[in-house]
C-alpha cells in the first residue's frame, strides 16, 4: 500500500489516518508486507539531523506518523496537510484490537517489571480474547540485546510494542529487526507509563489543543521541563523558518 507522503521539516511524513494504518496492518498481519512504524514528535523532529540514525531510522519506515499535534498544524499551513495525528499510545490498543480480531499475539518490551506487566494486565481487561506473546523489561545491556530479540522470535509475537525511549527502542528494532521474527513493530516511548496507570494521560481537549507536553511536564517536571524548553524553541524558530521561506517561495 502506498500514500501520499508530505515533507515536513525534512521528514518525509505519511499523509494516513489512524484507520488507514490499521488497513496497513491488516495486510502485515495477513504476510502481504511488514516493517516498522516512526511516530516522530516535535522532540524527535528537531532530532533528526541530516544523516543522524533517526533520520535513517524514519527513512526505512513502512510507515511515519506525525505523532504531535504542532507537526500537523504545520503541515496544514505549509500546503503538505497531514490529515491527522497518529500516536503510538493509540496504536497500541488499537492495534491489540486488530490482533486480536486477526488471531494474532503482541508483545510488550520496556519500561520496568513492574509497569510492563500492569500494562499488559490491562490490555488483556480491556481487550478480551487478547494474545500476549510476552512482556519483559527494558533493562537490559547492549550484550544480552540479542538474547533478547531471540526470546521475542521464539515467542511467536506479530506485533512488538517497543517502549525504552528515543533512540534506544529505534537503534534495537533496525539492529535485530530481523532477528525478531514480527510483522509490525511500533516504537511507543513512555506508553507503558500511561497504560499501566503509573502516568495519567492528557485531557482531549489538551491533546487536540497541542498541550499534551504541557500535561506530562507538569507531572514530571524535574526531568522534562528542561527538555521542552529546548525542543519547543527549536522546533518554533524552525517552524516559523521553513513558513518564511515558503511564503517567499510562493511570492
Amino acid at each position: 500500500m502506498r500514500f501520499t507522503r508530505s515533507e515536513i521539516l525534512g521528514c518525509e511524513f505519511d499523509a494516513v489516518t489512524q484507520r488507514q494504518v490499521l488497513d496497513w496492518s491488516r495486510e502485515a498481519l495477513a504476510g502481504r508486507c511488514s516493517g516498522w512504524l516512526s511516530s516522530v514528535n516535535t522532540a524527535i523532529l528537531v532530532g533528526m539531523k541530516p544523516g543522524s540514525f533517526l533520520k535513517e531510522f524514519t527513512q526505512r519506515s513502512a510507515l511515519t506518523l506525525a505523532d504531535g499535534q504542532p507537526i500537523v498544524w504545520l503541515s496544514h499551513l505549509l500546503g503538505r496537510p497531514l490529515p491527522e495525528r497518529v500516536t503510538g499510545i493509540d496504536l497500541v490498543e488499537s492495534l491489540s484490537r486488530l490482533a486480536r480480531d486477526q488471531g494474532k499475539s503482541v508483545y510488550l518490551l520496556g519500561a520496568k517489571d513492574e509497569i510492563v506487566s500492569k500494562s499488559s494486565e490491562h490490555l488483556s481487561a480491556k481487550i478480551e480474547g487478547l494474545k500476549i506473546a510476552g512482556a519483559r523489561n527494558g533493562y537490559f545491556s547492549d550484550s544480552e540485546a540479542e538474547t533478547v530479540a531471540r526470546e521475542i522470535r521464539r515467542s511467536g509475537a506479530d506485533i512488538i510494542f517497543v517502549g525504552m525511549g528515543a533512540p534506544r527502542q529505534e537503534l534495537f528494532l533496525s539492529k535485530y529487526w530481523d532477528t525478531l521474527g514480527v510483522r509490525i513493530a511500533v516504537p511507543v516511548g513512555g506508553s507503558f507509563d500511561v497504560l499501566s496507570g503509573l502516568r495519567k494521560r492528557a485531557p482531549q481537549w489538551m491533546q487536540a489543543s497541542g498541550l499534551e507536553w504541557f500535561y506530562r511536564m507538569i507531572q514530571e517536571p524535574r526531568r522534562l521541563v528542561k527538555r521542552y524548553a529546548v525542543t519547543n524553541t527549536v522546533f518554533t524558530v524552525r517552524a516559523v523558518t521553513e513558513l518564511v521561506a515558503h511564503r517567499f517561495r510562493r511570492a
